[in-house]
């Protein structure tokens, strides 16, 4: 039988580094309406292989200069950008700093970038890309364009794709006086993560052994911006 390498990040999502994102808003624009607040999760791994919750961030984030924000997605998040008690920081720093600790967390699992995972992840991704840019950050560690989305894998899992119904079917608990906030999100997008792949877990280690007994394969072409 072909002895199989232990389960880590690295074998389990082929190099990447899986961390939870989620974003509020003032609108739908990502060029043009402000990023209010951002919040990544970690995923740990435990000595099995499965997944687990793992520690939060949170940054309340002060709008660009010009940044357009809709009346009715303030009135859903519940955000007062201009709030003299809000803690918030320059959209930079707050980047830099999220991107500082998940740069740390890369190295100690021996992965080779992050990849974002989210609820409806485009919509994050594509906030996070175009607050990179405003803020001209050179060192994002995420990958550009790939992404785990909750929303697909709820679907698939539990055939539910919002979040609160995918998170309640899953048999987590949800609390609606909660939501809308970026952590309050995020730490449910990443119960939904870890709780489905988990559940999966049987598939991927039938896949492993699938592959392994396969020997060698061609060796894949290389594809830009994936390492």
């Amino acid at each position: 039988m072909t002895q199989l390498a232990p389960i880590t990040f690295a074998t389990r999502f082929r190099g990447f580094l899986p961390v939870v994102i989620d974003v509020e808003t003032g609108g739908f624009n990502p060029q043009t309406d402000a990023l209010l607040e951002i919040a990544a999760v970690f995923v740990e791994m435990r000595s099995d292989g499965t997944l687990a919750r793992g520690e939060t961030i949170r940054y309340h984030v002060t709008p660009f200069p010009g940044a357009n924000m809709e009346a009715a997605s303030l009135a859903v998040n519940g955000i007062d950008p201009h709030h003299p008690l809000r803690p918030a920081i320059p959209e930079e720093d707050a980047l830099q700093r999220i991107f500082r600790e998940v740069r740390n967390a890369i190295r100690a699992a021996d992965c080779t970038r992050a990849v974002l995972v989210g609820h409806n992840a485009f919509f994050d991704l594509n906030f996070l890309n175009a607050a990179v840019a405003r803020a001209q950050v050179k060192r994002n560690p995420f990958h550009p364009f790939s992404s785990f989305d909750t929303a697909t894998l709820g679907g698939v899992a539990f055939g539910q794709t919002v979040l609160m119904r995918a998170t309640l079917a899953a048999g987590l608990e949800w609390d609606t006086a909660s939501a809308h906030s970026a952590a309050y999100d995020a730490e449910r997008t990443a119960d939904l993560f870890c709780t489905v792949c988990n559940q999966f877990q049987g598939v991927f280690d039938a896949s492993r052994r699938r592959l392994a007994a396969m020997g060698p394969l061609e060796i894949e072409p290389s594809v830009p911006d994936e390492s």
